[in-house]
């Protein structure tokens, strides 16, 4: 599979004395540490804004830099960041091994990799996996946030998915029962499915992708106006033996749907899936401006009728993984420009991205000493 190199038509949105590396300078000098001092690993935010505070929502420990699903000392978090002061409010704990709430209580194992949708004006919703493998399913399971009293509603709740054979558990055994009826070709495991991008609305529904790390399983779904259910509209995973994992997807401006994925095997660059649908997916294959990309989540997102598509470089410095960053620009997802490039041996790695009035906000993991850089949360603005 080669890159494609289409001829340009578009008009530059950079001016000729761009500098992407000062510019993506600039940025990193303006962020904050949303974590508390005790925290010691972070990784894999998401955040929504409301009322000028950002609700930055996280895994984190208090022992050991880095995440791992089979550490029970991982719990999700969330931070609240007033933009008007660029300070954090207020840190609450959400979901840890054995928590107790009002209706239930959380089996042992890992909180991992949760992921925030604002409900309506008075709630925010936050989902989470509850993982615990080779000893029981992964569970993915939401709990209610009240916007006017500042705090949790502390009752939890399983999500549910929907594939061809019905509504289940939100566990991973049901979308490789789902994948496999597609002609998914892996090894089933229990646990490794998170919400790994962040919700998307396309024509008043709400989008979610899902993924299996483990195993590279990767679906569209859509999420119910009740916002506790998934459905499994389509899977994109071929070729199998790229195993393509964390992708994060968008819609093109002709209404079709692109895909970008993190690639796990060969050269471990990242490769992309078209749909006209969202039911119905190509192989996977490269494609500009991505090349000499390493395994890491990308992003892929809209803002004021500019893409913005972010990938991480297999290029170090000094040797550190995921120290480098892109971010390309275009108007057609054919001919793109280079935005940022973040370089810093703190590392710059799973950011997100969102618009509010008009600024757009980053939240991102980076870290000093150990070799993963997964050690705190990082928040600020992108431009």
């Amino acid at each position: 599979m080669d890159i494609a190199s289409p001829v340009s038509s578009n008009k530059h949105l950079l001016s000729a004395c761009w500098d992407p590396k000062q510019a993506a300078a600039n940025i990193l000098e303006g962020l904050i540490n949303v974590c508390e001092p005790s925290v010691k690993g972070a990784h894999d935010a998401d955040f929504v804004i409301v009322n000028d505070r950002a609700y930055i929502v996280y895994e984190a420990n208090d022992i050991q830099p880095g995440e791992n699903p089979t550490w029970p000392f991982i719990y999700c978090v969330m931070s609240i960041v007033n933009l008007n002061t660029n300070a954090v409010e207020k840190v609450i704990r959400f979901a840890s091994s054995e928590m107790d709430f009002r209706n239930a209580k959380l089996p042992a194992g890992a909180c991992f990799v949760p992921r925030i949708i604002q409900k309506n004006d008075k709630t925010l919703r936050c989902f989470f996996a509850s993982e615990n493998p080779g000893v029981r399913e992964s569970q993915t399971w939401y709990i209610d946030f009240d916007l006017d009293e500042n705090d949790f509603i502390y009752n939890i709740y399983k999500a549910k998915l929907k594939i061809s054979l019905g509504t289940f558990d939100m566990q991973p055994r049901y979308l490789y029962m789902d994948a496999v009826s597609q002609g998914f070709k892996g090894i089933q495991f229990d646990y490794g499915m998170y919400i790994v991008d962040s919700f998307r609305e396309f024509d008043n529904k709400v989008y979610a992708v899902l993924n299996n790390f483990k195993i590279g399983q990767n679906a569209l779904a859509i999420l119910n106006e009740d916002i506790d259910t998934f459905e499994v509209i389509g899977h994109y995973n071929e070729p199998y033996e790229m195993k393509l994992t964390e992708s994060s997807i968008n819609r093109l401006p002709d209404g079709s749907w692109l895909a970008i994925s993190r690639q796990e095997n060969g050269n471990l660059n990242y490769a992309f899936s078209c749909s006209k649908n969202g039911r119905e997916w190509s192989a996977h294959e490269y494609r500009n401006p991505v090349y000499n990309g390493d395994n890491s989540k990308p992003n892929f997102d809209k803002f004021n009728s500019i893409y913005y598509l972010g990938w991480q470089d297999a290029e170090r410095l000094d040797g550190i993984r995921r120290s480098i960053f892109n971010i390309d620009i275009s108007t057609d997802c054919i001919n793109w420009e280079r935005k940022y490039r973040f370089e810093t041996v703190k590392s710059f790695q799973y950011p997100k991205f969102l618009q509010y009035k008009g600024t757009i906000y980053l939240a991102v993991t980076q870290g000093d000493t150990s070799a993963s850089r997964k050690e705190r949360i990082m928040f600020g603005k992108l431009e």
